[in-house]
């Protein structure tokens, strides 16, 4: 009900402007529709649970595992420092998204004004670049590592890490940025439904009654130059770093090197996979797979990854299994 009644207020200020002059009419002021999943409407409370237990398991996961790398000193090390990056983009790209997600299904807010729907556009693609951008560094992390452990802390120093995180930061900002501009640009004359639950960058440029051939040619170069290019170079340093594992004298040395990045290819499976697929399942899926199918692997993408993350780490690394033991005991004691 509170969906409809939303989309009548959208067409009565839409009808409104439209009888002033209609080819300079601005559907922008009106804001936009968040539908939820199409399809599956009847269903939102129902989807909700799990989204909402997930949301919390990511939150609560990602939020310790910051926690124990700041309390504890012997963690603070490039690869603990890499991972508090990832965690922490992992918490604010589900936050862009689960709540509004979860007051669309639960309240039926499905409206949002077009400005808030080009902020939450934003943070969601810069926060996806920064994690990938962090996946990078966390490979660059275990080839300077395993291929020149003699050099690891020289190379990976305070001053370098520094400049990596504000590199990351960078170049996400300078990719995602001048997607608000080329939105801007357009000009909204419709209804602005978005049959989704949050707002992304082709969503909302196919509201416009304008040529959006900028926007798909600027989305797929900033695929590439971000997401593409780190999977070339991640690649290309796991396939050096194998190298290099196979080198090894010993199968305990070997094994030891294995392991140490078995986590790191575990979250980059977690993070490129899901993504890609959603990606190829929308381009040449086109009509055989539903809508509903592409909203719901978009939603579970921003929170199954942040949700398994802490999960893959904390049962993988002794370090941060151990790091837990002690912030807890430490807890516990000063609650005594």
């Amino acid at each position: 009900m509170t969906q409809a009644r939303a989309l009548k207020k959208i067409m009565a200020l839409s009808s409104a402007r439209s009888t002033t002059a209609v080819n300079d009419s601005d559907t922008r002021t009106t804001g936009c529709l968040l539908t939820g999943i199409p399809g599956l409407e009847h269903l939102h409370i129902w989807l909700s649970i799990p989204f909402c237990a997930m949301y919390v398991a990511a939150l609560a996961g990602n939020g310790i595992l910051i926690c124990i790398i700041l309390s504890q000193p012997s963690l603070h090390e490039p690869m603990y420092i890499f991972l508090s990056m990832l965690a922490s983009a992992d918490i604010l790209l589900s936050t862009s998204t689960m709540p509004k997600t979860l007051a669309n299904f639960w309240l039926g807010s499905s409206h949002i004004s077009f400005d808030g729907c080009l902020t939450q556009m934003f943070f969601i693609h810069f926060l996806f670049v920064a994690d990938s951008a962090v996946l990078l560094a966390m490979a660059f992390d275990r080839f300077v590592a395993i291929c020149s452990p003699l050099r690891y802390t020289t190379v990976l120093t305070s001053t370098v890490i520094g400049k990596i995180v504000a590199a990351t930061l960078t170049r996400s900002l300078i990719i995602m940025f001048p997607s608000i501009f080329l939105l801007k640009r357009l000009r909204y004359c419709r209804i602005n439904i978005i049959a989704h639950t949050f707002c992304e960058h082709m969503g909302i440029a196919r509201l416009s009654c304008s040529d959006i051939s900028i926007n798909v040619w600027y989305g797929l170069a900033a695929a590439l130059l971000s997401t593409g290019l780190d999977i070339i170079l991640i690649t290309v340093s796991y396939i050096r770093i194998l190298r290099a594992v196979f080198r090894l004298p010993s199968r305990n040395a070997r094994s030891k090197a294995l392991s140490t990045c078995g986590s790191h290819v575990c979250v980059i499976l977690l993070f490129y996979i899901p993504a890609l697929f959603s990606v190829f399942a929308y381009r040449f899926g086109g009509r055989r797979i539903p809508r509903y199918v592409h909203i719901l692997l978009a939603n579970l993408y921003v929170v199954i990854p942040p949700m398994l993350n802490p999960i893959i780490y904390g049962a993988r690394t002794k370090q941060i299994w151990e790091g837990a033991k002690q912030m807890f005991s430490h807890l516990a004691k000063e609650s005594k």
